[in-house]
Parts: C-alpha cells; sequence; structure tokens
C-alpha cells in the first residue's frame, strides 16, 4: 500500500471538499426548490450575507470535490487502472462542473432577487418568478446532466477500483451503488429533482470514508501491468 505525502494531501482533499460541499448545502438557511417561489426572496433576503456565503462554501465544495478526483487520477497516472480510472474520473467531474454551474444560477438569482425584489408588492415578485420559469426549466436540464455524468463516473470509476483493488472492496461497491442510483433516480423520476437528495448525502459520506481510508492505508499500488 502507497501512503505519502501525495496521498495523504489527497484524502485530506477529499475530506476538506466532502465537507465543504456537506455542510454548504445543510446550513443554508434558505433551500430554493426546483423553482423560484415567491417567498424565497424574503426569505434569503433575511438573511441575505450568510446564505450567500453558505451557497458560495457549497459550490466551492463542488471544485475542491473535482480537485481531489483529478488528483486521484494523477497519482494513479503511471498505473493500469488508469485506463479506467480516468475516464471515470473525467466524466464525474464534468457532472460535478455541470452541478456547479446550475448550482450557480439559483445563487445569483436567489441573492440578486433577494436584494432587488426587497419590500416591492406582490405582483412584481409574481412577475419576476414567471420571468424565470424558462431559464429554470433549462437550468434543470443542467441538474439532470449533472447528476447522470457524476453517477456515470462513479460507476466507471468503481470498476477500476474493483479491477485492480486499490480501495477495499466495500468503497468500491459503495461508489457503484451510488451511481448507479444517481442515474436511476435521475433518468427513472427526471420531474422529481428532490428525489436525489438521499445520494447526494451518501456521496458525500464516500468521499468522507475514502479519505479516511486513504489516510490510514494508502492507495495499493503493487498491482501486475
Amino acid at each position: 500500500m502507497k501512503r505519502d505525502f501525495s496521498t495523504n494531501l489527497m484524502s485530506w482533499l477529499f475530506i476538506v471538499a466532502a465537507a465543504m460541499l456537506w455542510l454548504g448545502w445543510v446550513l443554508l438557511p434558505v433551500k430554493v426548490g426546483t423553482f423560484f417561489e415567491t417567498g424565497d426572496f424574503a426569505a434569503i433576503f433575511e438573511q441575505w450575507r450568510f446564505w450567500i456565503w453558505m451557497y458560495r462554501l457549497h459550490i466551492f465544495g463542488y471544485v475542491m470535490t473535482m480537485m481531489a478526483l483529478v488528483m486521484l487520477g494523477a497519482v494513479l497516472a503511471e498505473t493500469p487502472a488508469r485506463v479506467v480510472v480516468w475516464p471515470g474520473i473525467s466524466v464525474g467531474v464534468a457532472g460535478l462542473l455541470v452541478s456547479a454551474l446550475a448550482g450557480a444560477f439559483y445563487y445569483h438569482h436567489g441573492a440578486w432577487g433577494a436584494r432587488e425584489l426587497a419590500g416591492q408588492p406582490a405582483e412584481v415578485l409574481n412577475a419576476h418568478v414567471e420571468a424565470l420559469l424558462l431559464d429554470t426549466e433549462y437550468v434543470t436540464c443542467l441538474v439532470r446532466f449533472g447528476r447522470v455524468f457524476f453517477g456515470l463516473g462513479m460507476l466507471v470509476l468503481a470498476l477500476g477500483l474493483l479491477k485492480w483493488e486499490i480501495l477495499p472492496k466495500w468503497l468500491a461497491l459503495g461508489a457503484a451503488l451510488l451511481g448507479v442510483a444517481g442515474m436511476a433516480l435521475t433518468m427513472g423520476l427526471p420531474d422529481h429533482l428532490a428525489y436525489y437528495m438521499p445520494v447526494f448525502h451518501l456521496s458525500v459520506l464516500w468521499f468522507i470514508a475514502a479519505g479516511v481510508v486513504m489516510n490510514r492505508s494508502g492507495l495499493r499500488m503493487d498491482f501486475p501491468t
């Protein structure tokens, strides 16, 4: 098992990225649904600065998670596992990037709308929400694409982890199950985006568990070609 500066740094990045991603969402005082509602803006304005910083933390969590996966690919770049691991990481990172961009839409319109609509009458709020419907409908496609791509990436990554036994089998199987569940829920129930949330929470737990295992035991790097 390889345990050195690279694997230690990577393990902490896995843990910190997952914590940022999860805490930013859990501590977010107002969670906007699939579409904005008129009451969202007043609720956000009441805790405007805290809401902004928690959403920033959440989005930076996506970026840090991308960095953690790329670091895993870099560590395994000189091994035969790269032929499976790298495609999985590439697609998974693409999914996380799309998810971050979708999150940025809600972040921007939530923060900007809360400030601009503070104290406005109901008819102005209703008109603003109506004006956002078309753009939000498009962004929901980005949400779905992000979740499906991340799920596919996790599934392919899991196959590489299993074949070369890079991490314990239960971690590899967990990644595969999360990938399949994410794709199934998103494509099977496309109009029920909230059903994905258990997969989100479990994915965060998986990254933390992977980080802890890598910190304690490192990665298996002695497999044959």
